[in-house]
């Protein structure tokens, strides 16, 4: 099967860049932040060959169809996504410890 193309969100790629400055610049970590891309890449890339892998839990909660999350590799983070049909479209990179049916629902909203 052909991989998909992946597309972030105005919204996730800012997720993405905000996490990167917390690693570099709150925890002064660069090797941190280098890893964190590395596991945002994987995800994504594993995303557009088999968009199906993900939990649809919070689609089932929230009444959003076709919602889908994927957790990084070493990283608490989720990326929330939808399988479109000639993309991949990521909406959010979340960190799993907030309250996400909150942010969902305001999101959704």
């Amino acid at each position: 099967m052909r991989s998909k193309p992946v597309i972030p969100t105005h919204r996730a790629r800012e997720d993405v860049e905000n996490e990167i400055d917390y690693y570099l610049f709150e925890e002064g970590s660069e090797r941190a932040a280098l890893g964190f891309i590395a596991a945002v890449e994987e995800a994504y890339a594993r995303l557009g060959r088999n968009p199906a892998v993900g939990s649809p839990r919070y689609a089932y909660e929230l009444d959003l169809p076709g919602l889908r999350s994927w957790p990084l590799k070493r990283y608490p983070h989720l990326v929330f996504y939808v399988d479109r049909d000639d993309h991949v479209e990521i909406w959010r990179v979340i960190n799993g410890a907030r309250d996400l049916p909150a942010w969902l629902l305001n999101e959704a909203g």
